[in-house]
């Protein structure tokens, strides 16, 4: 599944090219010590060209990083339904 992401952040527009090949590489990359070079290497791997400078001016801010990670991912993943029965 490819979907393409729009995001705003300090005024300055960030679009995205997310795969499930990416999303399955940063989940795999995410240990409980290391949290924000995942973020990072899956916005820098995903972000579109035409916005590759003006994510490089936010995304090493403290927690920017991760912060627009969580929101790339949000729009990413399908919202399901689940119950667990017993």
């Amino acid at each position: 599944m490819e979907k393409k992401i729009f995001l705003t952040v300090n005024d300055k527009p960030l679009n995205f090219t997310v795969t499930l090949g990416d999303y399955n590489k940063y989940i795999n990359e995410i240990t409980p010590f290391n949290k924000v070079a995942p973020a990072r290497n899956f916005l820098m791997r995903t972000v579109d060209a035409d916005s590759r400078d003006a994510l490089r001016e936010v995304v090493d801010l403290p927690g920017v990083g991760v912060q627009i990670a969580a929101s790339v991912l949000e729009e990413y993943t399908p919202d399901v339904n689940i119950t667990v029965g017993k």
